[in-house]
């Protein structure tokens, strides 16, 4: 896996900023993930009256099978959706720390940023808030404005630019998550992944076929992005 940097013309076809949020925003080190691993893991055990190593098989199923926990529960045994959000985020958001070099990265990136995620709206908000970011982002695409239906299925990426008046050629889409990507690039966008080798899904034999770019460090990629797209402004004024 290679990774890349934005090139030298700054990608100027681009107008538009789709950001994942989770392990995208904010490095995966924080364990943030665990802690909502492991909440998912005793709402189920309470909720179907079982044991918590029998609500991680549960858990780990209906993931795989329907791309969220949540939804497996809800098409399996009729959950409340927000009942399972508002527990599974109730946890302590301090550990994310905040970043000033991605906030001065998001404010000179010129274009719309959206936040595109399968968790909820109020996480979202929570973990932007905490980031120190918040104020650069037009709007959040969370997975109830998906009619609860998550990434990666297609015309959940379909929605989201229509909602927002985006075209997929002038954007791009920022994720840690290969598969989550894959609908991204067969519809045009610009996709650049995220890598961290602290993620749970971390393979170094991972296809990235259909990433673009790859970076760790989602504020130097910015950073160089931006660089690279005020070197060539001058260049499209003259002649």
């Amino acid at each position: 896996m290679t990774l890349t940097s934005p090139p030298a013309c700054g990608l100027p076809h681009l107008d538009s900023w789709v950001f994942d949020l989770d392990n995208t925003l904010y490095p995966a080190s924080t364990q943030v993930f665990a802690q909502i691993d492991r909440r998912m893991k005793r709402f189920i055990a309470q909720f179907l009256d079982v044991p918590e190593d029998e609500a991680f098989v549960v858990q780990k199923r209906y993931f795989h099978r329907y791309g969220t926990s949540m939804r497996g529960l809800m098409i399996e045994h009729g959950m409340n959706p927000h009942d399972f959000m508002d527990y599974v985020h109730d946890i302590d958001y301090a550990v994310i720390p905040p970043s000033v070099g991605l906030d001065q990265a998001l404010g000179g990136l010129e274009g719309r940023k959206v936040v595109f995620t399968n968790a909820s709206l109020s996480h979202a908000e929570a973990v932007l808030k905490q980031v120190g970011i918040a104020h650069h982002f037009d709007a959040i695409f969370d997975i109830e404005a998906g009619d609860y239906i998550p990434k990666p299925a297609p015309e959940i990426y379909r929605a989201m630019l229509a909602r927002f008046g985006l075209r997929a050629e002038a954007s791009a889409m920022f994720e840690d998550s290969l598969k989550n990507l894959i609908p991204a690039a067969d519809m045009g966008m610009t996709t650049v992944f995220v890598r961290d080798k602290q993620h749970w899904a971390y393979d170094a034999t991972a296809d990235t076929s259909h990433c673009h770019h790859v970076t760790e460090d989602l504020t130097q990629w910015l950073d160089g992005l931006i660089a690279a797209r005020g070197a060539a402004q001058p260049a499209r004024g003259t002649g």
